[in-house]
């Protein structure tokens, strides 16, 4: 819902398709307001929060107190409606042809769901707790995969980029443990490792050879 005062007053005339523009783009979280220099009286509001009308009182007097943040602009500034909602407002001094301030453009930005939205991101981001390792001790499956994916973040590059030192040293923790004391580990630990079955049993017969050796 839109109104505005006299559609008469040349301001309004001027004005409106900008504040329609505004309101419409970031509606229905922004109030548009249009206000008389002169008689510090609002002229027009366009997608209203509060109960205010053309006519009612602009109190202007609040711009007094802040710096401008650009010519003729001030804000983005904090305000506060009467239902505990914060709005973040920014303000414009708009000029007649001889250069004298002729009305202000206010637009009011409600900060709730930008605040809801930060609060379920910041939910989502939370530090996630160290697993209960008794819980996963059992699983076979979720050590290989914890393992390999440790081995490859720290050696940063990919699985299928490890050499065969690399493979061989992945083993070796999967070994200690003990995953091969599993049935059926190989082509699971294949299928992590990106090798052929046979790969993996050369690899740890090698191992195998390497540990006897010392």
């Amino acid at each position: 819902m839109d109104t505005t005062a006299d559609g008469a007053d040349p301001r309004v005339r001027a004005w409106a398709p900008v504040c329609q523009a505004i309101a419409l783009l970031l509606g229905p979280y922004a109030e548009v307001v249009l206000h008389d220099v002169a008689s510090d009286r609002v002229l027009g509001v366009w997608n209203p929060m509060s109960r205010r009308e053309p006519g009612d009182p602009s109190l202007l007097g609040e711009l007094d107190r802040l710096e401008p943040s650009a010519h003729d602009v001030y804000g983005p500034y904090q305000k506060l409606l009467s239902d505990g909602r914060r709005l973040s407002s920014v303000s414009a001094v708009l000029r007649d042809a001889e250069g004298r301030p002729s009305a202000v453009l206010c637009v009011n930005l409600d900060r709730t769901p930008l605040e809801q939205a930060a609060a379920v991101l910041a939910g989502f981001a939370a530090p996630s707790q160290p697993r209960p390792e008794a819980l996963f001790e059992q699983d076979w499956t979720e050590r290989v995969h914890q393992v390999v994916g440790s081995f490859v973040r720290e050696r940063g590059r990919p699985v299928d980029r490890l050499g065969r030192e690399d493979r061989l040293a992945v083993l070796s923790e999967l070994d200690q443990a003990g995953v091969f004391a599993v049935r059926r580990a190989a082509p699971v630990v294949a299928g992590a490792l990106k090798v052929s079955r046979s790969t993996l049993y050369a690899l740890l017969a090698e191992l195998k050879a390497q540990r006897n050796d010392s």
